[in-house]
């Protein structure tokens, strides 16, 4: 019994100084980073390029994988998905247009492996 409880807590801290590492202080520059690893975790283990995080009244906020290859790629892929057309990239700021609207999606990243994106939820409407 007394092994098993040692077994538990060393797997525990093991995982633990995996995620501490693995995310470092982007941890809590988001506020509360328990929606932000459920949602990677989720990522991880779902077959999409990107995850929703959280949603309010007026945005809605993915994570996806950063690549360096293809960096905000699947944001791009995810509004050209909703018929907007990708025009340029002003900082942080992805501009796309549709039907004579324009708006810009705000991106940054959040650790070394992935970035957030927010997209206003008046576009699903």
């Amino acid at each position: 019994m007394k092994k098993l409880l040692i077994a538990v807590f060393l797997i525990f801290f093991l995982f633990l100084g995996f995620v501490t590492l693995r995310f470092g202080s982007a941890l809590t520059q988001e506020g509360n980073p328990v929606p932000y690893l459920a949602a990677i975790g989720q990522y991880e283990l779902s077959n999409n390029g990107y995850h929703e995080v959280l949603r309010t009244t007026n945005r809605i906020r993915y994570i996806s994988e950063f690549e360096d290859k293809y960096p905000l790629g699947m944001a791009i892929e995810y509004m050209e998905s909703l018929g907007w057309e990708f025009k340029e990239q002003i900082g942080s700021g992805l501009i796309f247009e549709k039907g004579g609207d324009t708006i810009t999606i705000e991106t940054r990243q959040y650790s070394k492996h992935y970035f957030i994106w927010d997209i206003p939820k008046e576009i699903l409407n």
